[in-house]
């Protein structure tokens, strides 16, 4: 596995290299056959230390983890935890519920854009019907049962996953609903 360790104005040692290095291998080890790469990333948020972790598997699903402690150990170790737990229940969800993926998610390019809020234009109209574009990127759009699909959306945190289902042509959505349930739009 190749590991990217940086901080944002933080200088990261050799011995916290280390540590990472082999508590993140040995967590991801136990529940993840072939992990391809982890990007873990510290920063520092007042008093606190910040550790984001991200590990892309083979099968293209990725994991994500973010820990807030006021020791830089103790955010990585609480955040490898948090990690762990999700690969867990992961690797469950695969053994109790889908079957084997043999072959990697198919994934096709598509663009991510971010843009302008509206808060401070409320009260006056705009110039323009055309949304301010703040960031453009690339982003990967994957090929996915519906199951993997809330799978990914669990492991990233994120509170949507648009996807393209297996053997369908059009796009598919699943979101976290305000009453805790998923919910899943299919276009027919």
């Amino acid at each position: 596995m190749r590991y990217q360790i940086s901080g944002k104005q933080i200088d990261i040692g050799e011995a916290l290299q280390t540590h990472v290095k082999d508590q993140l291998g040995n967590a991801v080890a136990k529940y993840a056959e072939r992990p391809t790469d982890a990007n873990i990333i510290f920063s520092k948020s007042g008093h606190e230390f910040v550790c984001e972790t991200t590990v892309h598997l083979s099968t293209g699903l990725t994991a994500s983890a973010k820990a807030h402690n006021t020791d830089i150990y103790g955010s990585f170790d609480d955040c490898c935890e948090k990690m762990e737990k999700q690969l867990r229940r992961y690797k469950r969800r695969l053994k109790d519920h889908h079957k084997d993926r043999a072959e990697p998610v198919e994934l096709f390019g598509a663009s991510s854009y971010i843009l302008a809020s509206d808060s401070d234009s409320e009260a006056q109209e705009p110039e323009t019907l055309q949304p301010m574009i703040i960031a453009e990127m690339q982003t990967k759009i994957a090929t996915l049962s519906v199951g993997e699909a809330v799978m990914q959306m669990d492991l990233t945190g994120a509170p949507v996953v648009l996807f393209k289902k297996e053997g369908k042509e059009g796009l598919n959505v699943v979101y976290r609903r305000e009453d805790g349930n998923i919910g899943w739009i299919d276009p027919n």
